[in-house]
């Protein structure tokens, strides 16, 4: 065989392996890729997202704060009736209307109820005033009537009856009343303190007060004062039990460190505790019942700080931040394809935010975390 036939035979060897080869490796990636195929078809899927429906409904956001059930804060009584304080009351009384509030040279010093004090002698001749109308209100009340509706008049009827009372509790029968005869509060009267004594002068402090209503007391730091407002209405859990409502009857500077609503009447400075402003908020309970008879068990208020109605909310774990600032939600469509949409936010509350944004209505479904 020549050399040309040999090598002409080696080259017809040489196309025939590569061929070969060519074969054998094509074979082993096909056969890589059904395996792997197989092992794609096998995998779990990922899971789901998580979706909410956008909903319509009146969202509301609220803050609490911790009080103490009490009397509310007392304050000082002080006599107008020269004399000597011969009679003092005892520490808890309760004192209503026509009852004695004090003694003076061994006299009764009543309370009537009313808005203002009686800032002159009553008595025949005197010009109209409301102060009459408050004491007709009174006597009245006390069951010695005669003069008619109470008016601002005083005339000969309201002398006579203020006589009859007078008797009543064995006092000169003089149908004047003076000023320091009797003491005025708007309403009845728990006695939290005795500051005067027996044998002293009967002109100066001699008691302190407070309502008979145990309320809820409580303090806040001055720049959240603005969440209280008297007449707002309020939740209220008192000593861990089941939430009930009340009323913001008062809110004033505090001057009381401890805000204990005890009526204890320790006052000591005006800034509160740590030196931060406070205001002191009372609160009326609308079940005075739920207080029970407890005294300075403690009480949690909750304030409305933001209402609004008939918005449109989700879930704030819908919420996506945008690279650009700003919010944005993730909507699944019928088909169950998503696109982002940027939205506007507005109140946050209870785990949830109000928007809007387009195309979203009632109903939108949205992609969330939570």
């Amino acid at each position: 065989m020549t050399d040309t036939a040999r090598r002409t035979r080696r080259a017809r060897w040489v196309v025939v392996g590569t061929a070969l080869f060519v074969v054998i490796v094509v074979g082993t990636v096909v056969v890589v890729s059904r395996g792997a195929s197989g092992s794609a078809s096998g995998a779990v899927p990922p899971p789901k997202a998580a979706t909410a429906v956008v909903e319509k409904t009146d969202l509301t956001d609220s803050d609490s704060a911790d009080g103490k059930v009490g009397f509310g804060p007392d304050h000082a009584i002080s006599g107008r009736k020269p004399g000597t304080v011969t009679g003092l009351p005892n520490l808890g009384d309760t004192v209503t209307r026509g009852k004695p509030l004090y003694w003076v040279d061994a006299k009764p010093v009543p309370l009537f109820y009313g808005a203002i004090p009686f800032y002159r002698d009553l008595t025949a001749g005197m010009t109209d005033g409301p102060d009459v109308k408050e004491l007709e209100d009174n006597l009245q009340a006390l069951g010695f009537g005669g003069f008619g509706k109470p008016d601002q008049k005083f005339t000969a009827a309201t002398a006579a009856a203020l006589k009859k009372w007078q008797k009543s509790l064995k006092l000169d029968q003089t149908g004047t009343l003076a000023m320091g005869d009797v003491a005025v509060e708007s309403d009845a009267v728990r006695v939290s303190s005795i500051t005067g004594q027996l044998g002293a002068p009967a002109t100066g402090n001699l008691v302190k007060v407070t309502g008979t209503q145990r309320l809820v007391t409580l303090q806040l730091d001055a720049n959240k004062g603005t969440e209280a407002t008297v007449g707002a209405k309020v939740g209220v859990a008192v000593n861990g039990g089941k939430a009930g409502t009340g009323t913001v009857t008062q809110v004033s500077p505090s001057t009381d460190s401890g805000g204990d609503g005890s009526g204890s009447g320790s006052g000591s400075g005006g800034n509160g505790s740590g030196g931060t402003p406070k205001v002191t908020v009372i609160v009326k309970l609308d079940d005075p019942a739920s207080a029970g008879n407890l005294d300075g068990a403690p009480a949690t208020v909750t304030f409305t700080t933001g209402t609004r109605q008939g918005v449109l909310v989700v879930p704030i774990g819908a919420l996506l931040a945008l690279a650009d600032g700003g919010y944005g939600v993730q909507i699944v469509d019928a088909g169950g394809l998503q696109h982002l949409v940027k939205v506007t936010t507005g109140l946050f509350a209870g785990g949830n935010v109000e928007i809007t944004g387009q195309g979203i209505t009632e109903g939108t479904k949205v992609v969330t975390t939570s």
